[in-house]
C-alpha cells in the first residue's frame, strides 16, 4: 500500500484523486493548497499547482517525499528540504472531460532509483505509458507540447473566427482537422505537410491574404515563409 497526498483541487489533481481512489494499493487523501496548517504524512505527497506557486506550497511540506506535476518547472524548484521528484503527466486536462490514463504519457524524474520506482509503481497502478525525463528534456518536451497543443488549438480559434466571419460552420473543418492528426501516426509531420505554401502557390496564398485581418495576415506569412524555408 502506498500513500498518497494530493495538494490541490485543479484540473489535475480531480482527475488524479479520481483515478487513485479505483486502485486498492493506493491510499489517497487530498487537501487545498491555500489549507496548509495541517499536512497529513504520506508516502508521496504530490503538488498539483500553478507553476509559480510551487515553490512556495513545496516550502511548507515536510513530508518525507514531494513531488510537482508541472512540466515548465525543473525538480528542484521545489523548495521542500527532503526528497523530491516530478510526477508530470503530457495531456490536456479539463473536469469536465473523461481522461483515459491509459493513453497519458507520464515523464518521471526523482534523485535516486529507489524513488523513481515508487513513482513508476504509481503511473503504471493507473496508466500504461512510463518515461524517464529529466529537468532540462520535459522542458523541451513542453514547449514542443505548446506548440502541437497550445498554438494548434489558438490556429483552430482563428481558423473558427473565419468561418463565423463568412457565416459558415466551423463543423465542416472537424473531418479535415481529425484526419491531420491521424496523419502522424504514420508520418512523420514533415511528409505530412501539405497547402499552398508547400506547393508554392503564389495566387492562392495572396487571395487568402486579402481575406484575412491584419494580425490574421502577420500570422499566415510567418508561417507560410517558415514551410517554405523548411524551418
Amino acid at each position: 500500500m502506498i500513500s498518497v497526498l494530493l495538494v490541490g483541487k485543479g484540473n489535475v489533481a480531480f482527475h488524479l484523486y479520481n483515478a487513485f481512489l479505483k486502485v486498492d494499493e493506493i491510499d489517497v487523501s487530498q487537501i487545498n493548497s491555500r489549507k496548509l496548517q495541517n499536512i497529513p504524512n504520506a508516502d508521496v505527497t504530490i503538488i498539483a499547482v500553478s507553476d509559480d506557486a510551487i515553490a512556495k506550497v513545496s516550502a511548507q511540506i515536510k513530508n518525507s517525499f514531494v513531488v510537482h506535476t508541472s512540466g515548465g518547472c525543473a525538480i528542484d524548484e521545489l523548495q521542500n528540504t527532503t526528497r523530491k521528484g516530478v510526477f508530470y503527466m503530457l495531456q490536456s486536462f479539463s473536469k469536465e472531460k473523461i481522461i483515459d490514463f491509459s493513453e497519458i504519457p507520464f515523464c518521471l524524474e526523482a534523485h535516486n532509483y529507489k524513488d523513481f520506482k515508487v513513482l513508476e509503481k504509481l503511473a503504471i497502478a493507473i496508466g500504461k505509458k512510463v518515461y524517464k525525463v529529466n529537468s532540462e528534456q520535459r522542458k523541451a518536451l513542453h514547449v514542443a507540447a505548446v506548440f502541437v497543443n497550445n498554438f494548434s488549438n489558438y490556429l483552430y480559434k482563428i481558423g473558427n473566427d473565419i468561418c463565423h466571419k463568412h457565416n459558415l460552420s466551423f463543423d465542416i473543418l472537424k473531418p479535415l482537422i481529425k484526419e491531420t492528426a491521424l496523419k502522424i501516426e504514420t508520418l512523420t509531420p514533415e511528409k505530412a505537410q501539405t497547402g499552398p505554401a508547400i506547393r508554392g502557390d503564389q495566387k492562392t496564398i495572396q487571395n487568402h491574404l486579402d481575406l484575412l485581418t491584419k494580425k490574421q495576415q502577420e500570422i499566415y506569412q510567418i508561417l507560410t515563409k517558415s514551410i517554405q524555408n523548411g524551418d
